[in-house]
Formats: C-alpha cells, sequence, structure tokens
C-alpha cells in the first residue's frame, strides 16, 4: 500500500510495522534474533510489527539491524540552501588571496616614507 497523506497515524504505522516484518522474514530472522541484534527487547519488535508506537531511538536500532537505515535519507533528505541564502553566502567565501590593486609593488616604490604630516619638500633634516 502506498502511504498517503490523508492516512492516519495508526494506519501509516500498522503499514510501516508490516513492511519491517516482511522485510525481517526475507532476510530470514526471527523476532528473538532481530531484537537481538538491533539491541531491543522482543517485545518492542512485536509492537513496532504491529504497529503500535515505539520508541523512535528503537524504531533506529531495527532500521539499523535490518540495513535500512540509509533509507531514512531518502525519508528526510537534508535541506537545500534556499537561491537567497547561497547569494548571501556566496560573495563571503573567498577563492583566493587578493593581491594590490594598482600602484607598484612594495619593493619598487622610489618615494621614501616619513612619519611628519607636512608636505613633500618640507621635512626637517
Amino acid at each position: 500500500m502506498r502511504l498517503e497523506p490523508l492516512h492516519t497515524d495508526d494506519l501509516v504505522l500498522a503499514e510501516l510495522g508490516a513492511r519491517l516484518a516482511r522485510t525481517r522474514l526475507e532476510r530470514n530472522m526471527d523476532q528473538r534474533k532481530l531484537a537481538t541484534e538491533a539491541g531491543v527487547s522482543k517485545r518492542t519488535v512485536e509492537r513496532l510489527e504491529a504497529g503500535e508506537p515505539v520508541k523512535m531511538s528503537s524504531f533506529i536500532r531495527v532500521l539499523r539491524a535490518l540495513g535500512l537505515l540509509d533509507h531514512l535519507d531518502q525519508l528526510v533528505p537534508e535541506p537545500l540552501p534556499s537561491p537567497i541564502e547561497r547569494l548571501k553566502t556566496s560573495g563571503r567565501q573567498r577563492k583566493r588571496a587578493s593581491g594590490r590593486r594598482g600602484g607598484k609593488p612594495e619593493s619598487r616604490r622610489t618615494e621614501s616614507w616619513t612619519w611628519s604630516n607636512a608636505p613633500k619638500g618640507d621635512e626637517e633634516a
């Protein structure tokens, strides 16, 4: 059965439980073995397969034991930044070091530097 937005929570839990039970059986595992590999009680596996609510951590452990944990990426994909956020941050990331713009490099300057604010030629010797 395909899960639809209008399905009740109980119906969704029952369908997920049935899918987990079928996956367990396809892997030729009994509930006790799955519970042991997942680190949960056999009763937790029974409740999960019956569509009863269980702790999220128990659900994750069972998915891991069945080799299905990577499917959570499809269930809740990592959100991508919005185009506006990408524009805001793209200007802040440096791609390379900045050099001096215009003028001569420091080593090629011909004028001498002094501490006074007086115009050139008025320096005290």
